[in-house]
This record gives structure tokens, C-alpha cells and sequence, in this order.
């Protein structure tokens, strides 16, 4: 950590020059190459969520989080209205270019823009979703969007600890682990020890051109296998250490 001595000869950070409070995530639309993110819109999106989401064999992707499994197609939609309507979190749908179809959601929430901190939350990749490239694409377009389009420091996530998928993907996609909150949370009637991750301004050139690099058509064989790793790619792209 990188400190400075002020006139008592007490440590105290860096100067963070000309810093002013950042805009708030906002209703926009976020478009890559696999993938768009549009604000949540029950009318547009609850129908084929719930459908995406209830693809899978069983309902194992609910257990970590703060809602669902949702019974029916009426009670999910019944939880992307109020969602929608939220500014914190702020919900976005993720839409399948190649389908036209909603296949997940995440959120921008806890947001600080005094400070600008951020985190990302209430990730739902259906099972049509998860281990392709549109996911991976999802999650490098809120992270452009926070760092680069409303200028944040801090990009955080946060799971709970007993959640290895949510802990592997973390890393995977640059995050770096921090520690745990022990009893930090209840929900769903159990204790959570929240793990918390973060990317910081100052990581996000290498973050990104790593994604840049695993995204490229060139990465991936003619059977869609990458032939590079994201973390690989990342780590090719971060500056060497003096």
C-alpha cells in the first residue's frame, strides 16, 4: 500500500487529485458482440427469463441467492417488476445477440458515488448462459461501463463464502480476494460469511485488455474452444513488476 508522511510524521494515503463525486448507473444500454445489456423491463424480459432460468435440471442456481427459485412464471415476474423499478440496485438484462432473447440479469448496487465504489450483484446466468463467451462478455461491459463511461475507483464483488462457483469466477475474471466478513448477512433463514473481491482503476487497463484478448474471434478454435485463458491473456497484459 502506498502512503505518504504528512507534517505530525503520521502514514496517510495518496493524494487522489481533482476527484469529484461520480454520476450513478443510469437506465443506459450496453452493447458488445455477444451480447447487449438493457435496463430490466418486466414486459420485455420476465417471460423469457423465467423460461431461460428454469432450463436447468434443478434449481441449484438459487441456493446462494437472496431470492427464488420462483414457482411460476407470474411470481418471477411479479420480482422483475419491483426490480425494475429499483435505481439501487439497478438491474439490467442480459440479451443473447445470436437469439434476440433474455437469457440472465445482473445489478450495479451498493453504490457509492461520493466514493466511487460500486459493486456488482444479483448475477443470474441461466444455464444456456454459463461456461460461453456471453457471459464472460456481460460481465467486461458493466465493468467498462463503471470504470470507463462514469469514471469509478473501486468495482467490488461479493458472495457468499460457501459459493466456490461465485469464488472461482471472481478470479477468473480479475477480481482480487480481500477477506471475509464473518455473520455478516442472514438470508434464507442461514448464516452468510460474505467473501469479498475487488478491481481497482488502477487494475482495470490490464482487466480490460485481457478481456479484450479472450473475447477476440481469434481465441477460440473452430469448435468454440479457447485456445488462451482469460487470466493468461490478463496476466500477458499486466506491466511487469520492477
Amino acid at each position: 500500500m502506498s502512503f505518504r508522511l504528512n507534517e505530525y510524521g503520521q502514514p496517510i494515503g495518496e493524494p487522489v487529485p481533482g476527484w469529484s463525486p461520480r454520476p450513478l448507473p443510469a437506465a443506459v444500454t450496453l452493447t458488445g458482440g455477444r451480447c447487449r445489456l438493457e435496463p430490466l423491463d418486466a414486459d420485455r424480459h420476465a417471460a423469457e427469463l423465467h423460461a431461460a432460468y428454469v432450463s436447468g435440471s434443478d434449481q441449484r442456481d438459487w441456493t446462494y441467492m437472496f431470492t427464488g427459485p420462483f414457482a411460476s412464471p407470474e411470481d418471477y415476474r411479479r420480482y422483475a417488476e419491483a426490480a425494475a423499478a429499483s435505481a439501487d440496485p439497478r438491474h439490467y438484462a442480459v440479451i443473447d445477440l445470436a437469439t434476440g432473447t433474455a437469457t440472465g440479469s445482473l445489478s450495479l448496487m451498493r453504490q457509492d458515488p461520493d466514493h466511487g465504489v460500486v459493486e456488482i450483484g444479483n448475477v443470474m446466468f441461466s444455464p444456456v448462459m454459463k461456461r460461453r463467451p456471453v457471459s464472460t462478455e456481460a460481465q467486461f461491459l458493466a465493468m467498462r461501463y463503471v470504470f470507463e463511461d462514469l469514471g469509478y475507483r473501486r468495482y467490488e464483488w461479493k458472495c457468499d463464502s460457501l459459493n466456490a462457483p461465485s469464488r472461482t469466477t471472481a478470479e477468473r475474471l480479475g477480481f482480487t480476494f480481500e477477506g471475509i466478513f464473518r455473520q455478516a448477512i442472514v438470508y434464507k433463514g442461514r448464516n452468510r460469511d460474505t467473501a469479498w473481491y475487488s478491481v481497482t482503476d488502477s487494475e482495470w487497463p490490464a482487466v480490460r485488455q485481457g478481456f479484450e484478448a479472450w473475447l477476440a474471434p481469434g481465441n477460440f478454435d473452430d469448435r468454440a474452444v479457447q485456445r488462451r485463458s482469460l487470466a493468461e491473456l490478463r496476466t500477458a497484459a499486466a506491466p511487469a513488476r520492477p
